[in-house]
């Protein structure tokens, strides 16, 4: 059996995950597909698949007690959110932030794939960004970027049609 290339991890080399903080993440479609929805007049505009995402998100937070969300934004073929990580009670085994964004691609996968037909099809990149909020100033600096994210869609990186020149 060929061995598998070792990947590089992306994440701060030694530091704890499951650690009490504020965390910004975004999580790509796989090829950077459109899948949820498009951006219409500056305003995002969700399709069922979409509003899937949205339930999955907001599900981390009512399964898991010491996760808290904050501003979160659905894009065509990504989601920018701020997840937060609170001290978990002693009898609670917390989860990784690696950890949970599994289980929301997981619950979103599972969702979205049973309602267009398709199950086991691939929706979400293997991996995610990650960025660890480190003050007040970060954290205002990046609820301004996820509250204008559609109005600048035709600038934005992940729009696949800027990048297609289309």
């Amino acid at each position: 059996m060929p061995e598998r290339p070792q990947r590089r991890s992306i994440r701060l080399q030694g530091y704890d995950y499951r650690r009490a903080g504020a965390y910004f993440v975004t999580i790509c479609t796989f090829q950077r597909e459109s899948l949820f929805g498009e951006i219409v007049d500056g305003m995002m505009r969700l399709n069922s698949s979409g509003g899937q995402v949205g339930s999955a998100w907001r599900w981390l937070a009512e399964h898991h007690p010491y996760v808290d969300l904050d501003a979160y934004i659905v894009m065509p073929n990504h989601l920018h959110g701020i997840i937060v990580l609170t001290e978990a009670d002693a009898a609670i085994k917390s989860k990784s932030l690696g950890r949970l964004i599994g289980a929301f691609k997981t619950v979103s996968s599972k969702a979205i794939n049973q309602a267009r037909d398709m199950p086991g099809g691939p929706v979400w990149q293997r991996d995610f960004y990650e960025h660890i909020i480190r003050d007040e100033a970060d954290l205002n600096r990046i609820r301004e970027y996820i509250l204008h994210n559609p109005a600048r869609w035709s600038e934005d990186e992940e729009n696949v049609l800027r990048r297609d020149g289309s």
